[in-house]
């Protein structure tokens, strides 16, 4: 279980987690248990587990985070929640993602795209990691409240970005302190976006867009609606689970291709027949061209694979739990280990290596779970792989790029990126070669 209170938390954010964690499988099996983040937990690495802690038996394990996670967030978020309320909310946020939604956002998806896309070449040095963030963080904006005026978006992103520093802070409400500071940000985010809704509500639009969905939900029965509190909480939620974990894997993507020549060759003939047909780039991409990118869906795929950004998910026993003999006691976490399942040799042989073609078979069930599973799974892993190919198309018909500095390494925010963020040099493929 490691030293008391900090347990092993050292060991796993000292190394790359496939070493801590294959380690821990090699010597005790799939179950074992550790003490990681103050936690006492169960940690559980075989399919069958993981469908049994998040599908079959999830009314036994609730979702669980830090008490400063909840606040920094806000407590009526759907992920902290589980039964009614969540399946409610989860529903709304599903319907203001599904297919004919996304269909509509490819072009501004696009459009954010390229203007993001569009200083890479001017600096000497680009953060990629950096440059992914900003991103996909406004692609969040674009699903959660459509078009916003400049100026509300720009204070959305300046208090975001203080919370977001201040999430993995230690915390304490000393003044100056990341967390206290990402805290005063909290309440201005709430401020800014309560004046959203109370300009929805007095022009009474109704869009299509998450806040729309949210706004417009009435229960048919007793006439309740979403309190601004709960939309509030819901739609800077949305904002931090539609960052972090999609600008690591993009940042991972860049790696892989840059990493993998024959590779690279092999995505771009895909995209640039795609490029031509819609006359060199003159008209934007379609829908239906996302979908027939079938090289680039494998890279994307394997990368979310071999990355497992989620390296496992945190789930709390409400009550003793037996599984395959071995007691999970209430009150423990329960951790299915995503990580080594999506590294396990039975499942994706040769698994350190990345090899895209293995997607030509699907992979055996509950073995392949980057977005989870079961009632918490992202409602949000279509609109994250829509994202990922459209970056991929710009990337790699409009673009090339050399990584600087260290070649390996992995640090921790607390996604697991490339080390200092994939600094990497960009510059502007010629018109002639386009």
């Amino acid at each position: 279980m490691g030293w008391p209170y900090i347990g092993e938390t050292l060991q796993l954010y000292s190394q790359h987690p496939n070493v801590f964690f294959a380690a821990k499988q090699k010597r005790y099996g799939e179950i074992f248990k550790t003490n990681i983040l103050g936690c006492r937990c169960v940690m559980l690495a075989s399919p069958e587990a993981a469908r049994f802690v998040l599908v079959t038996h999830a009314h036994l394990f609730k979702p669980t985070y830090p008490t400063s996670k909840e606040r920094l967030i806000g407590p009526s978020a759907l992920f902290f929640h589980q039964g009614h309320y969540h399946m409610r909310v989860r529903k709304l946020v599903q319907s203001s993602l599904s297919l004919d939604s996304l269909r509509e956002l490819v072009p501004h998806i696009q459009n954010l795209a390229l203007s993001s896309m569009d200083s890479w070449p001017l600096n000497p040095l680009t953060n990629t990691f950096n440059e992914m963030k900003r991103f996909s963080f406004e692609v969040g904006i674009l699903a959660v409240f459509g078009h916003l005026e400049p100026p509300l978006k720009e204070e959305l992103k300046k208090n975001y970005s203080i919370l977001d520093r201040g999430y993995n802070s230690f915390p304490t409400s000393i003044p100056g302190t990341p967390f206290k500071n990402a805290l005063l940000a909290r309440k201005r985010l709430d401020k800014i976006i309560r004046q959203i809704i109370c300009e929805r509500k007095e022009k009474k639009l109704v869009e299509k867009d998450l806040l729309g969905c949210l706004l417009s939900w009435k229960n048919e029965n007793n006439g309740e609606i979403l309190s601004d509190d709960e939309i509030s909480d819901n739609i800077i939620g949305v904002l931090f689970a539609a960052q972090d974990t999609t600008a690591s894997v993009m940042t991972w993507i860049v790696k892989y291709l840059h990493d993998d020549p024959k590779l690279l060759e092999a995505v771009m003939a895909e995209q640039k027949a795609i490029h031509r047909s819609n006359d060199d780039g003159k008209r934007p991409l379609t829908w239906n061209q996302t979908r027939s990118m079938q090289v680039t869906y494998k890279v994307v795929l394997e990368s979310l694979r071999m990355a497992s950004i989620i390296s496992f998910s945190f789930r709390e026993a409400v009550a003793d739990v037996e599984y395959k003999g071995f007691l999970i006691p209430k009150g423990w976490k329960a951790m299915p280990l995503f990580r080594n399942i999506h590294h396990n040799p039975d499942f994706f042989p040769d698994p350190q290596k990345f090899n895209p073609s293995r997607f030509e078979v699907a992979p055996k069930p509950n073995t392949f779970m980057p977005f989870g599973s079961g009632v918490h799974a992202c409602p949000g892993n279509e609109l994250a792989k829509l994202e990922m190919l459209i970056m991929i198309h710009h990337l790699v018909t409009k673009f090339r790029w050399e990584v600087v500095g260290p070649q390996c390494g992995i640090q921790y925010g607390p996604f697991p990126v490339p080390v200092n963020g994939l600094p990497a040099r960009f510059w502007r493929e010629s018109q002639s070669t386009s």
